[in-house]
């Protein structure tokens, strides 16, 4: 029997409104031990705070702000066009999971980190994403499409991603999803060595990440052990028991 048997992954648009909807909904129906986020700290912070990025800030941060600045754009471009903001169905997440008591587990990678290794990144994968991520600020470059096409278009355009880049496929994509599947992993350890006898988390992260998560999940085996030092590690309300 594989981690898979305990964790729910949910894959979402990050701008679409029934992602949102979906994930309220399978949170409120299975009352999971944990919900699980593709968040970390200051990620989680700044989408508390409603922070959208400014170009002067992310300026600050050399190479590795602009291009967080191009991919953070992007997502809020076609969040205007879909009627929700990058995140929406995070907050969505969240905000369900406080209502019921339900603990929220931050699992993704640091961004800090994320960002100095796309600064590693090859010069030729970095003036390409540059270039790319400059078209979103061009008139007319978007065009209202219904949500099967838009995921349809999702999952082309990550297969084309893995080819344009990939170093940063690996980076954002492979890597992460690595990460995310060890918090999880680790949750999972935490709340068998607690006693509680079938755990259940929700994960809630983008579409691109689901696959490959779920993958790695079910090639591991679960085994009693004693409880990890810290924990289930960054709780959003801890005080949550469960």
């Amino acid at each position: 029997m594989s981690y898979l048997r305990y964790v729910k992954v949910i894959g979402t648009m990050h701008v679409s409104p029934r992602s949102r909807e979906e994930v309220t909904r399978e949170i409120e129906r299975e009352k999971p031990a944990a919900v699980a986020v593709e968040l970390d700290i200051p990620r989680f912070q700044g989408l508390q705070m409603g922070k959208k990025a400014e170009l002067r800030e992310s300026l600050r941060l050399g190479r590795a702000g602009l291009v967080s600045y191009l991919l953070t754009k992007l997502e809020e471009k076609l969040g205007e066009e879909f009627g929700m903001a990058p995140g929406g169905e995070m907050l969505g997440a969240i905000e369900t999971a406080g209502r019921l008591g339900i603990p929220v587990l931050l699992i993704d990678e640091d961004i800090r980190v994320i960002m100095g290794k796309i600064l590693q990144a090859p010069l030729r994968e970095k003036l390409f994403l540059i270039l790319e991520g400059s078209l979103v600020f061009l008139p007319g470059m978007g065009e209202e499409v219904g949500e099967k096409d838009m995921l349809s278009a999702y999952r082309d355009m990550m297969r084309e991603f893995k080819v344009r880049y990939p170093y940063l496929f690996r980076v954002l994509v492979e890597e992460r999803n690595e990460i995310m599947a060890l918090n999880l992993k680790r949750a999972v350890d935490d709340l068998l060595a607690r006693g509680v006898k079938r755990p259940r988390i929700i994960a809630v992260v983008g579409m691109g990440h689901k696959e490959g998560i779920e993958r790695i999940l079910n090639s591991w085996k679960p085994e009693r052990r004693s409880i990890y030092p810290g924990g289930l590690g960054n709780l959003y309300n801890p005080r949550a028991a469960i």
